[in-house]
């Protein structure tokens, strides 16, 4: 069963950044396109951000953290990263990552608050 662990989150202002880790057990990981989601109170889970796997590295973005965020992956650690820059309130909610079409079982995810 592979596993998603991921890790990173806190308490942060408005204006702060966070940088999420997700390491993953899959032994085919650099061949994934990899994503994080985001699940904010009381809503549905979303898509954040994505990048493709195998030679290539495209991105891709929800508009609403266009500019803010960055995903990357470390194939040789087997993890995807998500820097968060600028958050604003509305960013406030548990960030899991999973492959780009939700292939595996959910994380436990990592909690992502924004407040002053």
């Amino acid at each position: 069963q592979v596993q998603l662990v991921e890790s990173g989150g806190g308490l942060v202002q408005p204006g702060g950044s966070l940088r999420l880790s997700c390491a993953a057990s899959e032994s085919i990981f650099s061949l994934l396109a990899m994503a994080w989601f985001r699940q904010p109170p009381g809503n549905q889970r979303e898509l954040v951000a994505s990048i493709t796997g195998g030679d290539t590295s495209d991105h891709d973005y929800a508009d609403s953290v266009k500019g803010r965020f960055t995903i990357s992956r470390d194939n040789a650690k087997k993890t995807v990263y998500l820097q968060m820059n600028n958050l604003t309130y509305e960013d406030t909610a548990l960030y899991y990552c999973n492959t780009r079409s939700a292939r595996y079982r959910w994380g436990q995810g990592t909690q992502v608050t924004v407040s002053s």
